[in-house]
């Protein structure tokens, strides 16, 4: 198993973060569903930090397993597809906890949905003990509630542990000026401010979760989790990605 915590080195930019990742990156390139190499690639990127003496708890998306899914929610009302949404997290979560305790990892699973026989309930104080004892808290089910999404679930729980901030991984490297997949002369942004998120109606989160971010003070970083090694070279400073914070201009 990982030692404890032993002192973050001076170069990390942050002491305690949330991964948000979505979990259309689970997907590699399958169709739908949890692909194990990628899950492995994220886990491994994942238990370079912790080793680096980071605290880190995750809230993984559930768009991979909910997109095979969405014929059959079609004609459902809102509040039970959600629940389902919320269903397929718990499956990603525990699908990361596997190949995290694989590589030597402590982790542990608290859903917002009570199930014993799965993992833990979300308690706060619970929660921010095991990020002291250097274990990875994996945040399932994202609030419990319908009509909320992960980035808000993300930015909740980033609020409740007090991070340093809220690491978003995404299939692309930062926030642009539009969708790079769709858009050839779309511009990435180094640095935003909350207000331009939202006045831009930029797609990075949902508003809810942007407005809880600014509220708390909590910076965003927005990067690719495809990249191996991504994680740990924005950890230190390094690397191609976004920050969102109070002041900054739009800079392209």
């Amino acid at each position: 198993m990982i030692p404890s915590l032993a002192p973050a080195p001076p170069q990390l930019r942050f002491r305690k973060v949330l991964l948000k990742v979505s979990g259309e990156v689970l997907m590699g390139d399958t169709p739908y569903g949890i692909d194990m190499n990628t899950v492995d690639g994220v886990a491994r990127d994942v238990a370079e930090i912790v080793k680096l003496g980071v605290e880190l708890c995750l809230v993984i998306g559930g768009g991979n397993i909910f997109r095979g899914l969405s014929g059959a929610a079609k004609g459902m009302d809102r509040t039970s597809a959600d629940y389902m949404g919320m269903l397929a997290t718990v499956m990603n979560a525990l699908a990361m906890q596997n190949a995290l305790e694989r590589r030597g990892v402590d982790t542990r699973v608290q859903s917002a949905i009570p199930m014993a026989q799965v993992c833990e309930p979300y308690i706060r104080r619970r929660a921010v003990r095991h990020l002291e004892k250097g274990r990875v808290v994996i945040f399932a089910a994202g609030t419990g509630n319908p009509f909320f999404t992960t980035d808000t679930a993300a930015a909740l729980r980033a609020a409740e542990m007090g991070c340093d901030a809220l690491m978003k991984g995404t299939s692309v490297d930062g926030v642009y000026t539009a969708d790079p997949k769709r858009d050839p002369t779309a511009l990435r942004y180094d640095r935003l401010s909350y207000l331009e998120v939202l006045s831009q109606d930029l797609k990075v989160m949902d508003a809810s979760a942007i407005s809880l971010m600014r509220e708390s003070g909590i910076p965003i970083v927005v990067f690719s989790i495809r990249r191996p090694g991504a994680l740990v070279d924005v950890m230190l400073g390094r690397g191609v990605h976004t920050v969102i914070t109070e002041t900054p201009l739009a800079a392209v």
